[in-house]
């Protein structure tokens, strides 16, 4: 359908600095970034770079919700987005990770799309904008991009592809959806349905304010830090360590004194304090 418009075509001014073409960083913070991640500056914006930053996101910066358990409040702006993971050495949702990495990617030069998508929940869909993910452009191909889904997808999916695509950490397919939408399924099962809209960091601000502070939010009543690793993931929930290597899976409570040591150890967060669950604390705590 009409609305359902490509990455190359413009996209009408909402906020200034809130536009993709705005989410420009300084070459201090993208030194940084790639220093923090592990990579090299790619000597041209190409898609076997794109694979290589990707992975090597997805394998540093962990998916966390702990910010919102600390009374951080999420500032949707591409500085704050990168300082959180680049300077505090933080992971965060899907809004902080790919807003971040949208930010890193269009200074180097990759054409940038900030995609709404919906979640399956099994019986139907999340909300719009429930969901931020990037379609990015490089070398006249599209792919899909997402470091901040939950088991983070390792390697960029080609939007315009609807074979299998194999790559560490599953088999994905791209299907057509109605209305122009596309559907993603990880090993068979449907993880969520994208809008090809692009989109601006302001559009998802209600969300994501949503997810961090409403009881009913999914992120304020679990505490989770998780990350994969070379042969399995690592995931701190709770106070619950679960550790997957292999076919082989341990968990272990942790004794809460021990929780912020395994932290730092499995995903170099150094926290002050104990995150407090939200929905624990009493009224107007």
């Amino acid at each position: 359908m009409s609305e359902h418009r490509t990455a190359t075509e413009t996209v009408p001014d909402k906020e200034s600095g809130d536009q993709p073409s705005h989410l420009h960083i300084d070459e201090a913070r993208v030194t940084s970034y790639l220093e923090r991640i592990g990579a090299a500056r790619p000597g041209r914006p190409d898609a076997a770079h794109l694979r290589d930053l990707q992975f090597r996101h997805v394998r540093t910066v962990p998916f966390e919700n702990l910010g919102i358990h600390a009374g951080e409040q999420i500032a949707l702006d591409a500085r704050s987005l990168v300082d959180k993971i680049v300077r505090e050495r933080r992971g965060g949702i899907c809004y902080e990770s790919n807003g971040a990495f949208a930010a890193l990617l269009t200074t180097l030069g990759y054409r940038i799309s900030l995609l709404s998508a919906r979640v399956f929940l099994g019986d139907g869909f999340s909300p719009p904008f429930d969901h931020l993910a990037l379609r990015v452009d490089a070398e006249g191909e599209p792919w899909l991009v997402d470091v901040g889904f939950g088991r983070q997808i390792e390697f960029p999916l080609r939007l315009d592809d609807r074979a299998e695509q194999r790559g560490p950490g599953g088999v994905y397919r791209i299907e057509d959806g109605p209305d122009g939408d596309l559907d993603v399924y990880r090993d068979g099962m449907l993880q969520y349905r994208v809008e090809l809209r692009p989109r601006a960091l302001s559009d998802f601000a209600t969300a994501c304010w949503w997810h961090s502070n409403a009881p009913q939010a999914h992120f304020t009543q679990n505490l989770v830090c998780s990350l994969p690793t070379e042969n399995g993931r690592v995931t701190i929930s709770g106070q619950r360590l679960v550790i997957t290597d292999g076919g082989h899976s341990s968990e272990v409570e942790l004794p809460q004194e021990t929780v912020l040591e395994a932290y730092r150890d499995h995903f170099g967060i150094v926290l002050d304090r104990m995150p407090e669950l939200l929905t624990a604390r009493p009224a107007g705590v």
